[in-house]
């Protein structure tokens, strides 16, 4: 599937996921009413307003390509995505950190192409920072008052790697097994997909995932990294792929290069 005018498309999706955003905000502002969904996560009325109004606008801008949305398909509602193009949506990835009255949540928009995310969107609307990219473009940061600027990936040497490594989630046991056996200066923990796009933001420089995600929580993020120069690997050092059975990621390590690198 061709897809024309990607630079307009692009600036469409980073308002819709503004938008997103703003109803978050206000929800939290008015009431989440906080609920547990079938696996015991935690939803509340933030996620599925943010995902209504990205569907509609995503149907909108792309009536052709399918959505694959969190909240919907929680509930079994999965598009068919044979075409090899679809967008995978997280429409408040962190709801822990809203509920906990933390800021590191996002709203994520990512464009899955040939099985590789190459398009992504992330807003983390109460820090007001935007961060998006497209194929073949260079990954930007919007923070709310200033104009976009490019972002890339730093150089690190062997002794002074960041890492960061999720609040929330993830195999506590396989992380601090890491730690242990890798030269590192320093571990931001941080929350929601802000750890791909600190890393590309050359704020970290490796985010070891050990544990259960879905696409929908990656591919937004990982587009935005790819785009600044670094990667997204498998344990046995495959790129991840998107379009898997139920969407399941395995484990994986982000890092701030293109090879990977965890000495």
């Amino acid at each position: 599937m061709i897809i024309d005018n990607r630079d307009k498309l692009l600036k469409e999706i980073i308002a819709l996921a503004g938008f997103a955003g703003k109803e978050i905000l206000n929800i939290r502002d008015n009431g989440l009413n906080i609920r547990q969904k079938i696996d015991k996560s935690p939803v509340t009325a933030a996620d599925e307003a943010a995902e209504k109004l990205i569907l509609t606008g995503l149907g909108a801008l792309t009536p052709t390509i399918p959505i694959i949305a969190e909240e919907e398909a929680s509930k079994g509602r999965v598009s068919n995505i044979s075409c090899k193009t679809f967008w995978l949506v997280d429409p408040l990835d962190g709801t822990k950190e809203l509920i906990n009255n933390r800021k590191e949540y996002t709203v994520n928009i990512g464009l899955i192409e040939e099985f590789r995310p190459t398009m992504g969107v992330v807003v983390a609307p109460a820090l007001g920072k935007c961060f998006s990219a497209d194929v073949g473009i260079n990954a930007t940061l919007k923070t709310v008052g200033t104009e976009p600027e490019k972002i890339t990936v730093r150089r690190f040497s062997k002794n002074d790697k960041i890492i960061t490594v999720s609040r929330s989630h993830g195999d506590q046991a396989k992380i601090k097994n890491l730690l242990k056996n890798i030269s590192y200066s320093r571990v931001i923990t941080a929350g929601s997909s802000l750890k791909f796009c600190l890393i590309a933001n050359g704020e970290a420089d490796i985010y070891p995932r050990y544990g259960p995600t879905r696409e929908w929580d990656t591919a937004a993020g990982h587009a935005i990294l790819a785009a600044a120069g670094g990667s997204v690997r498998t344990l046995d050092n495959q790129e991840l792929s998107y379009g898997k059975n139920k969407f399941e990621n395995p484990e994986f390590i982000a890092y701030g290069t293109k090879n990977k690198t965890i000495d």
